[in-house]
């Protein structure tokens, strides 16, 4: 059978085109041979179940690898401390390989409860006594452990596991253990009294750094295009391929096999091509899938977090990372953002483009007469499937000021490329996407690629600071046209001058020409 792109479950090497896991494995085996209790944090489909899977089978031939998923668990196996204890014991007994006798023997009767009531204590003393009998180190592996997050019973768990490490050189206990999800587990909640409300509790506070990046870069991508090619030799530009998954995944792995499974399946004709890449992006973007379902799930759950993504959306505000900002720590762990030299980013370009969208739709609820009038006038827009991006510049400044007159400085500084960008909508909608590149993203300006048939166009959008500055960011679009080797870009003006005049002009630089509109 021919091996396939995987978006579901975890990946299989001899199932499925996967970038070279090696070097991350190894990073994490130095950390389970240094016997060290670790938690693996990321967001949803970010490889962790397979990464554990293949780490799993590396270790085994020289430990015994208990690898258990709390997801098998039910709700009643979190009710009590003895349905807990009962469960955990039934799970081991079936995953472990190689079990002592007495110990084996132990973890069978509490499963079926012949027993009576387990206590935690009473099943760590028993795998006390497994660790001790073992003629292997054993590994603990636990998949999905933020399943049980603020359950009590769990949390006394982990602080049993935290109180046997801290006497490991006493006591005969696990050699290294691996929680694995999306919450921290470090900084989950319990209830400390009935009464109580809940408070931060460390039961992991001795769990080691995971410094291991998981994401893919444009190299490792590389790797898994050029086993497709060796199999189909389509032609591909292989690098050029793998940068521009690189470039628009931020190296998110769900992401990447997700695109390249709709080019290999989905896109019979010119698959592989610049062409084919953008269609599929496209075809991702209005994809309802359960990583994209998840992120709209915690924008309803966490709604600090839209503060913090209109900011690096719309506004342009720089964020500076402050590990003790909540709302910055909590888009961090679903996936939304990324810390890069201290500063809070955007995660990728497909997460950016999906957010635009659901938060202009939210926009468009609020002010829908420029989208409305924007739906009415966009057949105009187009000839023969190229966009007249000049015809969209007047008409939204037509169309602007008919609507909202003269607008203060606060407005336009706030709201106006977000009104811009509404107005797009409806004229690329079902055919193009946009998004804004981040080294541009600031208060002041914000540059607009837009990607229409395959076709790049550049728009950008400065807030009027004086002549001089304007100049430098006539300078600087020129030079970012050369980046897309495009020798036509646009401005888009918003001026407070009350003496300006608007409308578009003509600015020759070089033998670049831009086009300048004015609002």
């Amino acid at each position: 059978m021919s091996k396939v792109f995987n978006t579901e479950g975890c990946c299989d090497k001899k199932l499925h085109y996967m970038a070279d896991l090696s070097s991350r494995l190894n990073e994490i085996k130095s950390m389970v041979d240094a016997g060290k209790y670790f938690t693996i944090n990321r967001a949803r489909q970010y490889g962790k179940t397979t990464i554990l899977n293949a780490l799993a089978d590396m270790l085994e031939p020289e430990y015994e690898v208990i690898h258990l998923d709390f997801q098998t668990l039910s709700y009643t196996d979190f009710e009590s401390e003895a349905n807990f204890a009962a469960a955990l014991s039934g799970e081991l007994s079936d995953c472990i390989r190689h079990m002592p006798k007495e110990a084996g023997d132990k973890l069978k009767l509490y499963a079926s409860r012949q027993a009576g009531n387990v206590s935690l204590s009473e099943l760590f003393r028993t795998l006390c006594m497994l660790c001790r009998e073992s003629d292997k180190k054993i590994v603990f592996i636990a998949d999905e452990a933020d399943s049980a997050a603020n359950n009590q019973v769990f949390i006394d768990f982990l602080s049993q596991l935290r109180a046997y490490y801290l006497k490991r050189n006493r006591t005969a206990v696990f050699h290294s253990v691996i929680l694995a999800g999306v919450y921290d587990v470090r900084n989950m909640k319990r209830k400390i009294r009935p009464q109580e409300n809940f408070k931060e509790n460390s039961p992991w506070n001795i769990a080691a750094d995971f410094l291991v990046d998981m994401s893919f870069s444009a190299e490792d991508i590389k790797g898994m295009l050029e086993e497709y090619e060796s199999d189909y030799r389509t032609g591909m530009d292989v690098w050029q391929m793998a940068s521009m998954l690189y470039d628009y995944t931020g190296g998110y792995p769900y992401l990447i096999s997700r695109l390249c499974r709709f080019m290999d399946e989905r896109i019979t004709d010119c698959r592989w091509t610049k062409e084919a890449f953008l269609t599929a992006v496209k075809m991702l973007l209005e994809d309802q899938n359960p990583l994209f379902q998840s992120l709209m799930n915690k924008l309803n759950d966490f709604p600090e977090l839209n503060r913090v993504i209109v900011r690096l959306l719309f506004l342009g505000q720089g964020i500076a990372y402050n590990p003790d900002d909540v709302s910055v720590q909590n888009a961090q762990m679903f996936g939304f953002v990324k810390i890069k030299n201290s500063e809070v980013l955007l995660a990728n370009r497909i997460f950016e483009m999906r957010l635009y969208n659901k938060f202009l739709l939210d926009f468009k609820e609020q002010n829908s007469s420029i989208y409305t009038e924007s739906a009415r006038q966009k057949n105009q827009f187009t000839v023969d499937g190229h966009l007249n991006v000049r015809l969209v510049l007047e008409k939204f400044i037509e169309t602007f000021h008919d609507l909202y007159g003269e607008p203060d400085e606060a407005f336009l500084e706030d709201e106006g490329r977000k009104y811009f960008m509404l107005f797009l909508r409806p004229i690329i909608n079902g055919t193009g996407n946009c998004y804004v590149e981040a080294q541009t993203r600031n208060r002041e300006r914000m540059d607009l690629v837009i990607d229409y048939h395959g076709e790049q166009s550049i728009i950008e959008m400065k807030i009027w600071r004086g002549n001089a500055y304007h100049e430098r960011g006539e300078e600087q679009l020129s030079a970012y046209l050369d980046y897309f080797h495009l020798k036509k870009g646009y401005l888009l003006s918003f001026n407070f001058n009350k003496k300006k005049e608007t409308g578009i002009r003509e600015i020759i630089l070089g033998d670049r020409l831009l086009i300048e509109a004015v609002v």
